[in-house]
């Protein structure tokens, strides 16, 4: 709970035994206030071979099993299991961010925000956290999402936060690597307040599913890219689909 408003995060993981325990853990201890920030952690085991599922549960998080690839999916299938909440925070499985950063975007959404990006570019990245290939997908995303909806954007970082009631009405669909851009882009297609907020980036624990291998790398770029294209084609589609829905 965070000033009133409760809180549950979700975290799509694969094989990441290593680091699930720390990134649990650490959630359920964040603190504001003397009281506890995160009422409800629950991770999406996406076919994991490891025993990320188990060492999650132990670490008291509440787990879901979803065996089709995807991060798009892997997070849907975690959303299908919110409880009645007010804010849903979205962080990875591999310690490469900081739980006390969540805290500045939770602010973001008592205040009026309806997703609160955390940005890698405006804090500071250790040596190694990102790749050249990842710093360059980013950069030419973010000046993508700029030129076409007017809206500044300096990073496609996964941990933020969005309101639950903006997220459920942008119907997030996609299942692999376009979710980050789906959810930034339909949040400003439906005019609703989208801020950035400092984050640092460490070193992940483990291998990158992504940036890990070059096959990865491509196939990330073209999904992200075409989710773009896809979005800028299909924007009068969405506005009716929220005025419709949404509100």
């Amino acid at each position: 709970m965070y000033k009133g408003q409760s809180v549950v995060a979700i975290i799509p993981a694969l094989n990441e035994e290593l680091a699930i325990k720390k990134v649990v853990s650490q959630l359920l201890a964040l603190r504001a206030n003397e009281q506890q920030v995160i009422d409800e952690v629950i991770v999406c085991d996406n076919g994991s071979t490891d025993s990320t599922a188990q060492v999650a549960a132990e670490a008291g998080a509440v787990v879901v099993r979803q065996d089709i690839p995807g991060y798009g999916i892997a997070c849907l299938t975690a959303m299908e299991r919110l409880p009645n909440c007010d804010i849903v925070l979205f962080v990875d499985g591999d310690d490469s961010c900081f739980a006390e950063q969540a805290l500045p975007m939770l602010e973001g959404i008592v205040n009026g925000d309806d997703l609160a990006i955390g940005s890698r570019n405006l804090g500071h990245i250790e040596k190694g956290a990102l790749t050249s290939t990842q710093m360059f997908g980013n950069w030419l995303s973010s000046h993508l999402i700029t030129l076409f909806w007017g809206q500044k954007i300096t990073d496609l970082g996964p941990f933020r936060a969005m309101r639950r009631d903006s997220l459920m009405a942008i119907d997030m669909q996609d299942k692999t690597f376009g979710w980050t851009v789906e959810m930034q882009v339909k949040a400003i297609i439906c005019g609703m307040q989208v801020s950035e907020y400092s984050v640092d980036s460490k070193v992940r624990i483990g291998e990158s599913k992504i940036s890990g291998t070059l096959s990865g790398s491509v196939k990330a770029g073209i999904g992200i890219l075409s989710m773009i294209a896809k979005l800028y084609l299909k924007k009068r589609r969405i506005v009716k689909h929220y005025l419709r829905y949404g509100q």
